[in-house]
Order: C-alpha cells, then structure tokens, then sequence
C-alpha cells in the first residue's frame, strides 16, 4: 500500500504562485507514473499534469501549459508542482496520484491512478 501526502497548498493572490508537494511511502516510487489533478466544488475531478516514472516525459492539461511545471525527485519520493500565475479558476483542491505498472494509456484518466492523496486546498484570490 502507498500513501501519498500533499502540502503546499494555500491562499495566494491572482498572479501569484504556489509550489505543491507530493511524498510517497514505500520505495517503489520511483517506478510510478505520478499525476496531478484538481476538483473545486461541484466539479468532477480534473487532470492537471502528469509525468512518467523517470522524469522523462510530461503532460498537461491545455489549461495549465506554460503556467504549471511538474517534477519529481526520485531520491526524496516526492513529486512537484510548480504553478504560476495563478488565476481564482485554479481554486480547487489538488490532489497527487501514482499510477503504478503496468501503466494506463492515458494521463488524464481518472481510474488509471491506483493511489491518491487526501489533498490540499489551493485557494486564488482575485
């Protein structure tokens, strides 16, 4: 079983930027694919950015390119999100999941994750 915790999250002004967190338990981390997504409040649970198990490849929501940079560091089992000019439509909480092998097809599918975090508030004041 894993489990992942988030931090990071807060209340910031439009324009400014948060850094998400995400650690993992256990030591397989390194052969998941993490992502990240998002649900505000009478919404379904969206996706926001995801990368592969190594780092080398990465995907994003359409909404998010050129603002939100997902990481991770395999040595500390934590994987980032960097988001920048923050908009009051990325208020949501944020939640980390880890797919693990064999992997999904798609990034933005809900199901394919098999772990999930509890979440962290992310709140963008205009």
């Amino acid at each position: 079983q894993v489990q992942l915790v988030e931090s990071g999250g807060g209340l910031v002004q439009a324009g400014g930027s948060l850094r998400l967190s995400c650690v993992a338990s256990g030591r397989a981390f390194s052969t998941y694919a993490m992502g990240w997504f998002r649900q505000a409040p009478g919404k379904e649970r969206e996706f926001v950015a995801a990368v592969t198990w190594n780092g080398g490849s990465t995907s994003y929501a359409d909404s998010d390119k050129g603002r939100f940079t997902i990481s991770r560091d395999n040595a500390k089992n934590t994987v980032y999100l960097q988001m920048n000019s923050l908009k009051p439509e990325d208020t949501a909480v944020y939640y980390c999941a880890a797919d693990s092998p064999p992997y999904g097809s798609s990034w933005n599918i809900v199901r394919r994750y098999d772990y999930w975090g509890q979440g962290t508030q992310v709140t963008v004041s205009s």
